[in-house]
């Protein structure tokens, strides 16, 4: 027997409440994502204080990214059944402790290691959140997800200029320290304040203003949930060498951390804009054209690099890069919600999402190992545009196997 809805609750779908939410949700996720991203500004002074190569000084961001794989999983199940405010804390407390280990790591491994527990620390600030804020939103689902999606990207943004403005006087330790402080004194109040509430379970017989159909696919679930595990382990090899190694990229070019820093954050700041557009654009012709269309013009932002080197050139790739990428991820959850049953939500996103944090993951290893072999990042930039290839190849097959709308709440 289904739940019955509370009326109340429903009538929040899309109202007051569900868009003050989606604020903080933002907000919750700037702060906490910082842990995806301040390995990235941080490593050239590791590489340097443990003098590594720069395949081992990629592995803490590998390690980092395979902790918030897992970490999108296993809560992106508990929200399912127990909603997101434990998760937020459970982030908080992970965030504040991994901090403060990783500033008092030893040697390059315990280094990597403790990353992991910061990567599964900021993980409830993605694929999690997302997922539940998705539960909010039926008629403006699209730009709500993409909007929550964005916190990740502001953290992007935001995180490396703050980073660079303080670790030449604290150096990355002592950064690192106030950073964990920081994510606990400020998410552990949000949470409570404002994500105690779970979203209401409309079932089948639920009535919301703005009823969106599920799309049907010639395809079984499992299938779909592996061609867009694939897809997604494609799109985020390609799209993690630019936001791995563009710092260390301009450091070898001779523009510096600094430039490298703002080269991150301008690339980040146009995956905000491209993530909200892709959000309004989804509410539309749905989230697989908006995948593809990302996915196509990401691979000719990542060719784009291989002939353009100078700085000039640099800034204006980068931004083509961030304004080509930022909606693809997002997308996913999309498309989650479009074609599987919402109260699989959580563990589905979380699957897509670990599989993308996975090429993420392997991206940046594998750039740096590429590096290390060839003594350029020219052939990591081949690499990707190859694995992009097959994400674009992937998305024209489901694409192509959707069948029609039928009728049901998504």
């Amino acid at each position: 027997m289904e739940p019955i809805p509370d009326p109340d609750r429903v009538s929040q779908i899309d109202g007051r409440y569900a868009w003050t939410r989606l604020v903080m949700s933002v907000l919750i996720a700037t702060i906490g994502s910082v842990g995806m991203w301040s390995v990235v500004v941080v490593m050239p002074a590791i590489e340097a204080e443990f003098g590594t190569l720069r395949a081992q000084a990629s592995l803490p961001y590998t390690m980092t990214m395979v902790g918030f794989a897992l970490g999108n999983v296993y809560m992106g199940r508990f929200v399912d059944r127990a909603g997101i405010l434990l998760p937020v804390v459970a982030s908080a407390l992970a965030l504040a402790v991994g901090y403060a280990a990783a500033a008092a790591a030893p040697s390059i491994w315990v280094f990597a290691i403790v990353q992991a527990i910061i990567g599964f620390g900021a993980s409830a600030t993605f694929g999690p959140l997302i997922a539940d804020i998705s539960h909010w939103f039926v008629k403006r689902r699209g730009v709500a997800v993409a909007a929550a999606a964005s916190g990740n990207y502001f953290a992007g943004a935001i995180w490396p200029l703050v980073m660079q403005a303080v670790l030449p006087d604290l150096g990355w330790r002592m950064t690192y320290l106030f950073i964990g402080l920081f994510c606990i004194v400020t998410m552990l109040p949000l949470a409570w304040a404002f994500l105690r509430t779970r979203a209401p379970d409309l079932g089948s017989g639920a009535h919301v203003s703005v009823p969106k159909p599920m799309r049907a696919i010639d395809l079984s679930p499992r299938q779909l949930q592996i061609l867009l595990s694939i897809a997604g382990l494609g799109c985020c090899v390609a799209m993690a060498m630019p936001q791995v190694h563009i710092v260390a990229y301009c450091v070898d070019l001779g523009f510096g951390v600094g430039t490298g820093a703002e080269m991150l954050s301008l690339m980040l700041i146009g995956g905000v804009v491209s993530r909200l557009a892709s959000g309004f654009l989804a509410d539309y012709i749905g989230g697989v054209k908006t995948l593809l269309l990302g996915s196509f013009f990401q691979m000719l932002a990542l060719a784009a690099y291989i002939p353009f080197d100078g700085l000039a050139s640099l800034y204006l790739v980068s931004l083509v890069f961030g304004l080509s990428q930022g909606g693809i991820v997002p997308s996913y959850a999309l498309i989650v919600r479009e074609y599987l049953p919402a109260h699989e939500a959580g563990r589905r996103v979380g699957l897509v999402i670990m599989a993308t944090i996975v090429g993420m993951a392997l991206g940046g290893w594998l750039s740096g190992y590429i590096y290390d072999l060839t003594g350029s990042y020219q052939a990591a930039f081949v690499n990707g545009i190859a694995w992009n290839f097959m994400n674009v190849l992937i998305m024209a097959a489901i694409l192509w196997r959707t069948t029609r709308l039928r009728p049901g709440v998504a």
